[in-house]
């Protein structure tokens, strides 16, 4: 798999972060490893609820301006069957013409 760099708006770490990173349980210092590690399971949950909620916005505002035209469509289908259906009935219900 080729590994292309991220698009330009999307935010990246370039700086390790140096400090009292302690952790939650005694005060130990945490390791970076440990550290990245948290920070990137915290935006993996963040970044996965935001992109659902940005995704179904977008399917809702598509779905909300697809529904003139397929509602218009389907009228239409609906129409043309019911006729065709009666026309197909009208006609087996004719007597043949010539048989008086």
């Amino acid at each position: 798999m080729t590994q292309r760099p991220p698009p330009r708006y999307v935010p990246t770490l370039t700086e390790v972060v140096q400090g009292a990173a302690r952790s939650a349980s005694g005060g130990d210092r945490l390791s970076q490893d440990q550290l990245v590690g948290r920070v990137m399971q915290r935006v993996d949950l963040t970044l996965d609820r935001r992109l659902r909620e940005a995704i179904a916005r977008v399917v809702l505002e598509h779905s909300r301006q697809l529904a003139p035209a397929l509602r218009q469509e389907i009228e239409a289908v609906v129409s043309a069957t019911v006729a065709e259906a009666l026309s197909e009935e009208l006609d087996a219900t004719r007597p043949a013409s010539g048989t008086r």
